[in-house]
This record gives structure tokens, C-alpha cells and sequence, in this order.
């Protein structure tokens, strides 16, 4: 098989949440670059059908809908469950971007602020997943199975709170349900992987990656020296997603420049300089 089709979505049909902003748009243009037909949903109709717009205009092999979707309640699940079913009869690519986060200092941590959190990011996650399994049993064979993609977080690995105790628990638990999920669906020739991205310049690191200064300062403290770019998603997806991948799952994919084999200071160093 040649390279190019190692990677090629051509044909196939993919569902992005939250999908219009930050990693979800960096998935979703580079899963389009590859030829998939692609729906992107989230609470914002208006922002997924302009980013829909925009990602057609560049002239990429693939397509991409945007319209509405709300992963934080069993009816709106149920509604965009609904919604995707309507534009398509199989699902070869699920990927749960949609996610939500709050950062108070310990001691001021509102309770209503961690439900909504593990709401959106595990529950939502996990029963999309769940309601969607027919599409994606319907696209699967032996040789090429249907992809979900999680989306959890370098923090869901690694002890780093930073006040936002709530998403880093989210994220872990998104890592744990994808190894479980991994196992239970492999008879079904359905993979499950997660990405568990550093940081990226998106609304929801705004506050630490729309200055540039700022940024800059953010990038020196990541090992490989600088904060995510959208190609680093793009080409984790098309790999993960692609006939190349398909004999991963169960993978938690680090994509934080190094930030996941962090272990603190060198315990010698004053031994040995």
C-alpha cells in the first residue's frame, strides 16, 4: 500500500464535537485535508456552519457540515444522536472533542461547577458514544475499523491541577473509559484511542496562549519548547484514523511536547555537576 492511502479518508464519514474552535477545528480540517465527509456540531450553530463554510472554501478533497449539538444533557444527546442519523446511515469516525473546564483556587471550588464538568466531559462523552454505536458498527469491517477518537488531556496524566481540579479528573476519566471501551469494542472492529493534548492555542487556554508574550512564556516551559500547532492534531487524527492506525486502540496518544514524561528535577544533579 502506498503512503498516501496509508492516510486517506476518502469515503469515509466522520462526526468532530465541538468541533468549530480549538482542537476540534484543528481535527476537523485535518480529517477534510484527508477526504472525509465531516460533521461538526456544538452548542454554537452559528460558529460550526461558519467554520464549515471556511473549511469547504479551502478546497480540501473532503466536505464538512456544521449544525447544532449539546453533549451536556441526555436530551440534547438524544437530539443530535437524532440529527447525525438523518445525514448518514454509517459512522466511520467519532471523535469526542466537546469538553468544558473551571479553574478556582482550592477551598473556593464550586460543587455545581465539577458536575457540569464531568457532565460534558465523561458523561456526554461516554453516552454519545454509546447511542452512536450503531452508525459505527454499520461502517466497521475486519480490515478497516470504525475509529472513536477521544479527546482527554497531559493532565489527565500527569499531577498537574493548576486550579482546574475538575478537568484534570475529567480527562483521566476519559483515558480510563477509552482503555475500557478499547477492549469491549474490538470484537465489534470498532478502535478507541485518545489524544491527550498539551497545550494549544484555543478559547479555552485563551487565558495562556492568546498573548503572544504570554505564549511564548507558556511554549519555554513544554520540553520540546513551544505550545501545540494545528498540524500536530491534524496529522494525529489522520494517523489514528487512516488505514495506517488500524490495528491501534486502547492508545492514549501524548500530543504536549513532552509534557507527559515529565518527573520533576534530576534527584543527582548535585551529585554529579
Amino acid at each position: 500500500m502506498t503512503p498516501e492511502l496509508l492516510f486517506s479518508l476518502a469515503g469515509k464519514t466522520a462526526m468532530v464535537t465541538g468541533g468549530a474552535t480549538g482542537v476540534g477545528r484543528m481535527a476537523a480540517e485535518g480529517l477534510v485535508a484527508a477526504g472525509a465527509h465531516v460533521f461538526i456540531a456544538s452548542r454554537k450553530i452559528a460558529a460550526c456552519e461558519r467554520a464549515a463554510e471556511e473549511l469547504n472554501a479551502l478546497g480540501y478533497d473532503g466536505k464538512v457540515e456544521g449544525f447544532g449539538g449539546d453533549v451536556g444533557t441526555e436530551e440534547g444527546i438524544s437530539a443530535l444522536t437524532a440529527e447525525v442519523e438523518k445525514r448518514t446511515d454509517r459512522l466511520h469516525i467519532l471523535m469526542n472533542n466537546a469538553g468544558t473546564s473551571w479553574g478556582m483556587p482550592l477551598g473556593e471550588f464550586p460543587y455545581a461547577a465539577w458536575d457540569r464538568i464531568m457532565r460534558v466531559n465523561v458523561t456526554g462523552l461516554f453516552q454519545l458514544t454509546q447511542s452512536l454505536l450503531p452508525l459505527l458498527e454499520r461502517a466497521a469491517s475486519d480490515d478497516n475499523p470504525a475509529r472513536v477518537v477521544n479527546v482527554g488531556s497531559v493532565m489527565g496524566e500527569t499531577p498537574h491541577g493548576d486550579r482546574a481540579y475538575s478537568y484534570a479528573a475529567s480527562k483521566a476519566a476519559v483515558h480510563h473509559l477509552t482503555r475500557i471501551l478499547a477492549k469491549e469494542l474490538a470484537e465489534r472492529r470498532i478502535t478507541v484511542n485518545a489524544l491527550a493534548p498539551g497545550p494549544f492555542v484555543s478559547k479555552m487556554t485563551a487565558f495562556a496562549t492568546a498573548d503572544e508574550d504570554v505564549r511564548s512564556r507558556v511554549g519555554a516551559q513544554v520540553p520540546l519548547g513551544r505550545v501545540g500547532r494545528p498540524g500536530d492534531i491534524a496529522a494525529a487524527m489522520q494517523f489514528l484514523c487512516g488505514y495506517g492506525g488500524s490495528y491501534v486502540t486502547g492508545a492514549i496518544l501524548p500530543v504536549s511536547g513532552g509534557i507527559n514524561v515529565e518527573t520533576g528535577p534530576d534527584l543527582f544533579r548535585e551529585a554529579y555537576e
